[in-house]
């Protein structure tokens, strides 16, 4: 997945803009516009960076004269105490792009190294992990790149990717087997539909109309195993909601082949990452 520059440089911009308004009250009357300085990304903890040329982005768009060593790229991993880049500037700029950078980069490496830890949980069994539509307003397409630096696939990106029909649809569209066959008749041939399910029952229904991928629902162990064996390879099978690291081993073993999890991207921890001024 590309990060296109025109979408980073837009949400970039717009942070900048929310921080620094007109003027950094510290920074503009504290030092000389001429002043320059070295500063230098540290990694605080072990995990997956990603959202480096974001970070670096911040500084090229204020200053024209920044430059920079990047030592470590998107999808490494990295170790407390590594150095991550190393970069030259004017001061004020630094610091008034400080901030916004470090936003973006902890926040970035925070859904890559939750995903990467979610990926591990899986090993031995044929289950992805997959994040979904659960992301911040306007950070989407950055939070979906960081899922694929840690390891994991991404859903559909918006409304437009698939079909989804989740339980306010089936409940408001009549059910699954009506709203399917409505779907069928009026959606192109390359858009796939995705049934959400919540027991036994819908999943059986889901099955003979013939959906391409069934979600599971809140299912417990139990009931998603014998979910897989009824669907039988007929479609792909989803495992979804309230789905922890705790239980992605057991849920994996399942037999499903999606796993998606909301936390990847709407309650990721931040990783921890510093900035420091050379003296």
């Amino acid at each position: 997945m590309i990060l296109p520059q025109f979408y980073t440089d837009d949400i970039i911009k717009r942070a900048i803009l929310e921080d620094i308004n007109y003027v950094d009250v510290a920074s503009d009357y504290l030092i000389p516009e001429d002043q320059r300085n070295e500063a230098y990304f540290v990694s605080k903890a072990d995990g997956v960076l990603c959202g480096i040329d974001v970070a670096m982005r911040v500084f090229e768009l204020l200053d024209d004269s920044f430059t920079a060593k990047v030592y470590m790229h998107d999808g490494d991993k990295v170790k407390k105490g590594d150095l991550i880049a190393e970069f030259s500037g004017k001061t004020t700029l630094l610091l008034k792009g400080e901030r916004t950078a470090l936003n973006l980069l902890q926040h970035m490496s925070g859904i890559a190294t939750a995903t990467a830890k979610a990926v591990k949980l899986c090993e031995g069994t044929k289950a992805s992990i997959a994040d979904t539509r659960k992301t911040l307003p306007s950070l989407r397409a950055l939070q979906k790149y960081a899922v694929t630096c840690g390891g994991g696939k991404n859903h559909r990106f918006n409304l437009s990717d698939c079909a989804m029909l989740k339980d306010n649809h089936i409940d408001a569209g009549g059910g699954i087997t009506g709203a399917v066959k409505k779907l069928r008749g009026k959606i192109g041939h390359t858009v796939k539909i995705e049934v959400e399910t919540r027991n036994l029952d819908e999943v059986k229904e889901a099955v003979s109309t013939g959906a391409d991928i069934i979600m599971l629902d809140n299912m417990d162990c139990d009931t998603m195993k014998k979910a897989v064996e009824i669907i039988g390879g007929k479609a792909l099978t989803e495992a979804s909601g309230g789905i922890t690291d705790e239980t992605i081993p057991s849920v994996a073993a399942c037999g499903v082949d999606i796993i998606s999890i909301g936390a990847l991207t709407h309650s990721v921890q931040a990783f921890d990452i510093s900035m420091k001024m050379k003296k």
